[in-house]
């Protein structure tokens, strides 16, 4: 199963950096498969560093915000207990991951890292459709550049439909940020 969240490395300077993820999970949670693509800081990380933290949140303006590369400032984060890496204060759930195993013959590294550590900050908010399509937004934000315009705007409008019948402020808020980036990065301006 491929679970979402968040991933934070340490760049080379030693500064955090912090992108979504979706990596292949066991039942057990204890391995956990990332599939980043080599040209990402996600990736050169990783290879040099050989360490990570992964975290399950319900902040979909967080996800969302660092889906683009827009998430300033960062959030609060404190160093992780295990690996060399951070923890972000605001997640739900925490995993430090060591890497394992490395297959970089494809576009896309498959990573095979093993939980080390793991921690709970706090409650899960539940099921939310509209925290789910704010997720698939971001998703789509990321595919601009390779994605048919018409498919993403068609898929944006069933998504609003969602967020207006079952959305919260933040995941309002979320997603209207998302529509503004997806047309402005696909030339359509806003309507």
């Amino acid at each position: 199963m491929i679970l979402e969240g968040l991933m934070t490395t340490v760049n080379e300077d030693g500064g955090v950096n912090l992108s979504p993820m979706g990596p292949v999970v066991n039942a057990s949670m204890t391995q956990f498969i990332l599939r980043p693509f080599k040209t990402s800081r996600t990736y050169n990380n990783l290879v040099r560093q050989r360490e990570a933290v992964f975290h399950v949140t319900d902040d979909v303006d967080m996800i969302a915000r660092s889906a683009v590369g827009e998430l300033r400032p960062l959030p609060e984060m404190e160093p992780a207990g295990t690996v060399t890496g951070w923890v972000i204060q605001g997640a739900c759930r925490w995993y430090e991951l060591q890497l394992h195993a490395l297959d970089d013959q494809a576009e896309r590294a498959e990573i095979v890292c093993q939980v080390v550590d793991q921690g709970r900050l706090r409650d899960f908010f539940g099921f939310n459709r509209a925290k789910h399509a704010v997720l698939e937004a971001a998703i789509l934000a990321t595919r601009t550049e390779f994605l048919p315009a018409d498919e993403i705007l068609a898929d944006m409008r069933r998504l609003e439909t969602i967020v207006a019948k079952t959305a919260g402020k933040s995941e309002q808020c979320a997603f209207e940020f998302l529509d503004r980036h997806i047309r402005t990065a696909l030339g359509k301006g806003t309507s």
